[in-house]
């Protein structure tokens, strides 16, 4: 059973749901006119995570284990899944080849939903080692994807961005785990997010 950990203050959470929707609503005008060069390419990596629903929830698990887990995973889970996620998206732009990338996005949100959900303590170091092996084939995903003629760096920091709205969102939604009722809210998420990687799964073998 997860102790409560002291989070922050109780604004926290609603300003990463105010951040991330005023973030999200934000690049919306800037498709409309297909901006060039580097704006086009952050808008179209920002987008690219939140577009996949593959993505999203794996993304959103990260934050909400951050949640359950509490300080200093809060912190640096979100860190880390972006930051090895660079290095995945940097071998996808290069074409390195990462066989099962589909698969390994729909296996990261069974397992993350499954961590959730189990609502037990585990070692940091375990979870960013899952964590940051899930990324590798999100960011792959995003490497390989990218349009032609589009920004690399653009889109490269325009996905990172994206990701980190993606968790901060998770994170708010974990919030309630600081109670004994919302802890068990938080779980049933989890499972949620591992059924629809199940579902996902289905669909990329």
């Amino acid at each position: 059973m997860l102790v409560p950990r002291p989070m922050g203050p109780s604004a926290a959470p609603l300003a990463a749901i105010a951040v991330g929707l005023v973030a999200l609503a934000l690049p919306l005008p800037a498709m409309a006119h297909e901006a060039a060069g580097s704006a086009s390419g952050f808008v179209t990596g920002f987008l690219h995570p939140i577009l996949g629903w593959d993505h999203v929830v794996a993304m959103v698990a990260v934050g909400l284990l951050g949640a359950l887990l509490g300080p200093p995973a809060i912190y640096l889970l979100p860190i880390v899944f972006p930051l090895v996620m660079a290095f995945g998206g940097a071998a996808g732009v290069a074409g390195v080849p990462l066989p099962g990338v589909e698969i390994g996005i729909a296996i990261s949100a069974i397992v993350l939903g499954l961590m959730v959900a189990a609502g037990r303590q585990i070692p940091l170091a375990i979870a960013a080692v899952v964590v940051g092996a899930f990324a590798i084939f999100h960011g792959h995903a995003h490497g390989t994807e990218l349009p032609a003629a589009t920004d690399a760096l653009g889109y490269a920091i325009g996905f990172v961005v994206g990701t980190g709205l993606l968790h901060l969102i998770g994170i708010a939604l974990g919030w309630p785990a600081r109670w004994s009722a919302g802890r068990t809210l938080v779980r049933a998420l989890g499972g949620a997010i591992a059924v629809a990687g199940v579902a996902f799964l289905a669909g990329a073998a």
